[in-house]
């Protein structure tokens, strides 16, 4: 395991240059100090989980030390924003230190969010607040438990500093490690800006470094968009079949490895609500839950026109026509595995289809019925969850054609069933209520929630000897959050 001063650097982006990114120093947080570290993104970087103790490890990533080897830029880029394009947005509030390779070989960015002004914050302070920065710790490391692909998060840093939002809060730091920092509003700018040597320069970086298995194909760029489309693609079939809403899908917001990217104002369901908007911004339901599907498909069809330049529109088309049954089948096989199933029918999307309906209707805990599914054999478990339903000859109806299904799969023990089910159903999820109250104790300078919550986050498969509480139903207050892009 590795101090701190012992990280190796290999700043690849930095070296695109000026017209990619400008330099700049962080601004140093009042009074930095350690809110929560992940020793599983610690261990990235081969990082001794110790250090995150030490008193250098708040100064570096509260933006007070900096690495001889580090080169902090802030990165230029613009996006579809609600379906709106903007010119230039860029990282406002955030810096990329540099780029630390590890012992297997792997880079990672290292970005710092809340480190202060940049020419790109427009009207913005450039700082980020505890709250913000909180949950995005968080929601990054509950999400790479669940499985989902997303950046992670080394840390955060709570600070003194006062920071004005809708009242007066306190600044704080989010440390992000991502293989690349690349947004689908990177290639949007310089097409825009009919910036074609730059344009160039960028998709051979990102094929070079982050998709080079494509180089092998007759067509690379082509290749490259393909993957891009098809990471997508699994990536919202995960978040849709595990309820995980991300509230922002902006072009600038998604990442050009397909991996959750800039959390906001995001919500996983509690009852299931297939119309369930998270963002309180999102006055029409741009960005709702069911919407998450058809707008992957628009914002990758808004960096397919950025790409012009190097694939031909027929063949753009060609490659945007997979995403639709690439998604449909990656989200199929994991509402299977998520019922219990090992075999396919093709009755079974009609199966999914029809619960969902039912929970709609009926104001079901999305994660604990599926939970509890898997508890016993299927006919007891349905009987036990059937008064969790308003419509109860629907419920039944259903619960005949499933237990039929089940019979058929195979032939297999209740314990290898329940096994099986509860490798993928999660009994912990990162309710917004759960994370409220974290914050507020943070807020008043108890950090003990945020680091319990995050501990059990990072096993939510697995059932843990007294954390009853975080696998409960939410209150009624719970529910009603109200969740905003400020932060």
């Amino acid at each position: 395991m590795k101090a701190l001063d012992e990280l190796t650097f290999d700043n690849r982006f930095a070296r695109l240059g000026d017209a990619f990114s400008t330099h700049v120093l962080p601004e140093p947080l009042d009074e930095p100090r350690l809110v929560v570290a992940s020793k599983a993104a610690m261990a990235l970087l081969d990082l001794d989980p110790a250090v995150a103790e030490t008193s250098v490890f708040a100064e570096l990533f509260g933006g007070h030390k900096l690495w001889a080897e580090a080169e902090p830029r802030a990165m230029v880029y613009s996006g579809h924003q609600f379906g709106g394009y903007t010119p230039q947005l860029g990282d406002g509030r955030g810096l990329l230190l540099g780029e630390v390779y590890n012992e297997a070989g792997e880079h990672w960015d290292l970005h710092l969010k809340g480190a202060g002004m940049t020419p790109y914050s427009r009207m913005g302070d450039g700082r980020a607040v505890l709250r913000s920065s909180i949950r995005e710790f968080l929601a990054s490391e509950a999400l790479h438990a669940l499985g989902i692909p997303t950046s992670r998060a080394l840390c955060v840093i709570g600070s003194s500093t006062p920071v004005w939002r809708e009242k007066q809060e306190r600044g704080a730091m989010v440390l992000r490690l991502a293989h690349s920092h690349i947004r689908f509003g990177h290639f949007e700018y310089f097409y825009y800006t009919k910036k074609s040597e730059q344009q160039a320069e960028l998709a051979e970086h990102v094929l070079n470094l982050h998709y080079p298995e494509c180089r092998e194909q007759p067509e690379p760029y082509l290749a490259m968009f393909r993957e891009i489309v098809e990471r997508n693609a699994e990536m919202i079939a995960k978040w849709q079949a595990y309820g995980f809403c991300h509230g922002v899908m902006n072009t600038d917001n998604m990442s050009i490895l397909g991996i959750t990217f800039d959390f906001g104002p995001f919500a996983f369901l509690d009852d299931f609500d297939a119309h369930f908007i998270c963002n309180h911004s999102d006055h029409e339901g741009r960005y709702s839950f069911s919407n998450q599907v058809p707008i992957g498909q628009w914002n990758l069809s808004a960096l397919a026109q950025a790409l012009t330049p190097f694939i031909s529109v027929d063949a753009l088309k060609e490659a945007l026509g997979l995403y639709l049954p690439l998604y449909q089948a990656h989200y199929l096989d994991l509402m299977r595995r998520r019922l219990g199933l090992t075999t396919a029918e093709d009755a079974d999307q009609q199966l999914v289809e029809r619960l969902l309906k039912l929970m709609q209707n009926s104001g079901v805990d999305y994660t604990l019925f599926l939970r509890h599914l898997g508890d016993e054999p299927a006919a007891l478990a349905v009987a036990r969850l059937r008064d969790d339903f308003v419509d109860l000859a629907g419920f039944d109806a259903w619960a005949e054609q499933y237990k039929a299904r089940v019979a058929r799969d195979g032939d297999y023990t209740q314990e290898q069933r329940r096994e099986r089910m509860h490798a993928v159903n999660p009994l912990y999820i990162l309710r917004n209520y759960l994370a409220q109250n974290a914050i507020a104790a943070a807020e008043s300078g108890d950090y003990s929630e945020v680091r319990r919550l995050h501990d059990v986050l990072t096993r939510p498969f697995e059932e843990q000897a007294g954390m009853e509480q975080y696998a409960q139903r939410p209150p009624d207050w719970g529910k009603h959050l109200e969740i905003s892009c400020s932060s």
